[in-house]
């Protein structure tokens, strides 16, 4: 998963020595989340107007989660 996101991620910012990507365990209901940190320069164009980018990030990863019967959640900080 964190593969995915920074595959995604990657074509995105301009700083790409800046992505930082955490991956925490499973919790009660077996929802993994991805913590992404980018340059703050880059917040902007990983979030998008009004959060468009953002939710379609979180939209593929459920997607791409889901085929292996997982659960993914994406903190954008």
């Amino acid at each position: 998963m964190k593969e995915l996101l920074n595959a995604i991620v990657d074509g995105l910012v301009t700083d790409k020595t800046a992505i930082q990507i955490t991956e925490d365990e499973a919790n009660e209901e077996g929802i993994i989340v991805l913590h992404l940190n980018v340059a703050a320069d880059d917040m902007g164009r990983v979030i998008g107007k009004q959060g468009r980018i953002a939710k379609a990030i979180r939209t593929l990863m459920r997607a791409a989660a889901a085929r292996e019967n997982k659960k993914v959640a994406v903190e954008i900080e």
